[in-house]
Parts: C-alpha cells; sequence; structure tokens
C-alpha cells in the first residue's frame, strides 16, 4: 500500500511555501513521524513528516520550487520490507534530490544553511568584530583581543585582516564582469511586500534623540559576571532597553496601539517584536509580556528566539502579535537611521552605534558613550506631543537605570539596587 504525504498549511494566510531541503532520497526507509522534508513559508521554515514507516517511492519536486498547499509530495510505501541496514531516522542526514534537481539548485540551500563559522561559545568578541573575521575567512580563536577580559574587538579584527594582506577568503580573484540571478524567497517576497505597504498605508514620521550610555555601561561591567553566574545568561543591552520601553509604552498607550478599520486598538500588555538577522533574511519574533519579566527572563527569551532564528526554526506563533517593535542596527556599526513601522504595530525603536564622543555636562566638556535613538510611528494614531514624550521616557529611564528597577527581583538584588 502506498501513502501520499501532502504539504499541509502551516497558517491561515499561507497558499504556498517553497522546497528549502530533501531530507530523505528516493529508495529511503523513512520510520513514521521523521522529517521528509523542508519548506519555507512567507513566514516561517517547517519539516513535514512521515505518516507512516516505509520506503520513500516518490519524491516530487526540486529544491527551489513553489508548490501550492495540500499538494502531494511524496509517497511512501507502507508494504515494503524493512531493509536489515535501516536505521530509525529521528535525526536525519539532509539529502539533496540530485536526480532531479539542477547542480546550481542543489548546492544553493547548503550554502544557505551551512554556517560560515564556528565560533567557540565561550569565544568574546563584539558582533562587527566577528561580522569582520568572518568575511575575511579568519578563525576567530586565533586573533587576540585587546578588550576587556580578552575581548575581540573591531580593531583587532581589522587588524588581524592587515596581517592577511587585506584579501577575502570566499574565494578566487573574479576576473570578469558577471552577473548572476536568484529567485526571491518566500520570506524575501513577504518581506518586501510588508515594507513597501508600511511605507504607503501609514503616516509615518521619525523622531529622534541621544542618550548617554555610560550608566548602563558601568552596571553591565560590575555586576555581569555576578549575574551570569547568577542566572546562566549574559546581561545585555537588550534587557534594559525592553525594560525601558514597557514603562514608556505604559506610559504612552498610543505608542502601543494600532488601527483595526475605523477603531483604535490599545493593548494593555507589552508584546515587544525584537529584529533578527537571519540566514535567510529578517525575522522578527516576538517577546510576550515583557512587562512582567525580569531582566534574566528577558535575556533568556531573546537568547531562545535569536537562536532559533539562526537556524530557521522560529513558528508562525512566535514572530505574530507583537505591539511595538525594537530594532538594533549597531550591531551592523549603522550610525543612524528611520526604521520602517511593523505593521499592524503603530511605533518602532530604533537603537544604533554607541561611540564615544564629546558632549557638554555641568558646563564642561566630557566624552561619553552615545547612542542615538529613533522612533518611527504612525501619525494617524500618535501624535508628535506622545511620540517625543515616549523618546524622551526612554533616554531618561537609560540613563537613570535605577528608575527600571525596584529591587524587589532577584536579578535586582544582583544588581546591588
Amino acid at each position: 500500500m502506498a501513502i501520499e504525504i501532502i504539504v499541509p498549511a502551516p497558517g491561515e494566510s499561507v497558499s504556498e511555501v517553497t522546497i528549502a531541503n530533501w531530507l530523505v532520497k528516493e529508495g529511503d526507509w523513512v520510520e513514521m513521524d521523521a522529517p521528509i522534508a523542508e519548506f519555507e513559508s512567507d513566514k516561517a521554515t517547517f519539516e513535514v513528516n512521515a505518516e507512516k514507516a516505509g520506503v520513500v517511492e516518490k519524491l516530487i519536486g526540486n529544491i527551489g520550487d513553489t508548490i501550492a498547499i495540500n499538494t502531494v509530495i511524496a509517497v511512501i510505501n507502507t508494504e515494503a520490507a524493512r531493509p536489515a541496514s535501516a536505521t530509525p531516522t529521528a535525526a536525519p542526514v539532509a539529502a539533496v534530490k540530485e536526480e532531479k534537481a539542477a547542480p546550481a539548485k542543489a548546492a544553493a540551500p547548503v550554502a544557505d544553511v551551512k554556517p560560515a563559522m564556528v565560533v567557540a561559545s565561550d569565544l568574546l568578541a563584539s558582533p562587527m568584530a566577528l561580522q569582520l573575521l568572518q568575511e575575511y575567512g579568519i578563525d576567530p580563536s586565533q586573533v587576540k583581543g585587546t578588550g576587556s577580559n580578552g575581548k575581540i574587538t573591531k580593531l583587532d579584527a581589522l587588524e588581524a585582516i592587515v596581517k592577511i594582506g587585506g584579501v577575502k577568503q570566499s574565494g578566487s580573484k573574479s576576473t570578469g564582469r558577471n552577473a548572476r540571478r536568484e529567485k526571491m524567497s518566500n520570506l524575501r517576497k513577504t518581506v518586501s511586500k510588508r515594507l513597501v505597504a508600511s511605507k504607503n498605508e501609514t503616516a509615518m514620521l521619525t523622531t529622534f534623540n541621544e542618550v548617554n550610555m555610560k550608566p548602563v555601561m558601568d552596571l553591565r561591567a560590575k555586576y555581569k559576571k555576578r549575574f551570569e553566574e547568577q542566572f546562566g545568561v549574559g546581561l545585555g543591552f537588550m534587557s534594559f532597553f525592553t525594560r525601558a520601553v514597557c514603562i514608556a509604552l505604559q506610559d504612552w498607550p498610543a505608542v502601543n496601539a494600532s488601527i483595526e478599520g475605523e477603531e483604535i486598538v490599545y493593548h494593555d500588555y507589552c508584546d515587544i517584536s525584537i529584529a533578527v538577522s537571519a540566514p535567510k533574511g529578517l525575522v522578527v519574533p516576538v517577546i510576550r509580556s515583557a512587562e512582567n519579566m525580569s531582566l534574566d527572563e528577558i535575556e533568556k527569551e531573546v537568547k531562545r528566539l535569536a537562536g532559533k532564528a539562526r537556524e530557521n526554526k522560529l513558528t508562525i506563533d512566535e514572530m505574530t502579535g507583537g505591539t511595538f517593535t525594537i530594532t538594533n542596527g549597531g550591531v551592523f556599526g549603522s550610525m543612524m537611521s528611520t526604521p520602517i513601522i511593523n505593521q499592524p504595530q503603530s511605533g518602532i525603536l530604533g537603537m544604533h552605534n554607541i561611540i564615544e564622543r564629546p558632549i557638554a555636562e555641568n558646563g564642561q566638556v566630557v566624552i561619553r558613550p552615545m547612542m542615538y535613538l529613533a522612533l518611527s510611528y504612525d501619525h494617524r494614531i500618535i501624535d508628535g506631543r506622545e511620540s517625543v514624550s515616549f523618546l524622551v521616557r526612554v533616554k531618561t529611564l537609560l540613563e537613570n537605570p535605577e528608575m527600571m528597577l525596584d529591587g524587589k527581583n532577584p536579578q535586582e538584588k544582583v544588581l546591588g539596587l
């Protein structure tokens, strides 16, 4: 008896998906519930599993093909005898359907999912330094860091690049004027449509401010080690920004609202979307009820969601329903930008690079680590007074972190507050 495996709908609004990778080959034995293929929708990546054990008689479609949901993608012979050499396929090895897929297409998924460089979990390096080292094919473990606790800085990375002659190791030097075409992924097409729709359908305006990051940086430097030892997670900037944003949203609820038809929906909770750069494009997972979370809970959730994003394992539920977005272009070196609203939300906060520069304090010129903040907002809901006041509130909280913490939670006691 042969059974047909179809592609289920990963969400109500999804009508088609793209074959991202075959996890078995024709002729393979598969156990029941073993993954057969990996698919990419316009919102997430998911696997389709075998409904029964048997031999894969047929795989339908090539990697990169876009197919409609409820389409048959595989046929399994459930009456075939299990080979003596067959082993359970709970942890399948990715396989490419070479006999049907063109060579160029067969190689593409491997390039998409293979990390350019494996970095030790205990290695300290700034995001910009890691990006530079990866671009030039330099192993971070071979670079001596001069930053705090041996952290590899951007300058360390640049010096390492100079030592190899400044030549990228990604391949042979091009001698022609070649061009190549790649089919847009469903995710990229959806991101494109949503960004254009946001620009066209909202009265978007951006207001700016700057924040002195020294108080937060001093707090992190003093308690980061104790915090990590007690809670098993690093104390990053995102937890402070998320906490500040949640407090400001509760003070200015219009920034946390959205428009549905002719009604404005105000949210009493703060579901904070965080923009994450994933291998296949930008994704925006959501931290649910962030206003009720402690600093360590926020950091753990950010780490969990970012890890799933890098592995293309985020679910649709994890990427929908946010009420406000935080995006951090500073990790890539951005000095200032105007982030685009993540509809149907009405506001998005852009974090940027921290740069030491002179400012005036109490009549004196001093050097401080400064960051520009940008709040893009929908002027249909949010007035200028509310947007500016919201951003000033965030700035004030970050420059006075003790105002965000009441000392009642365990992690705040670790911080000495």
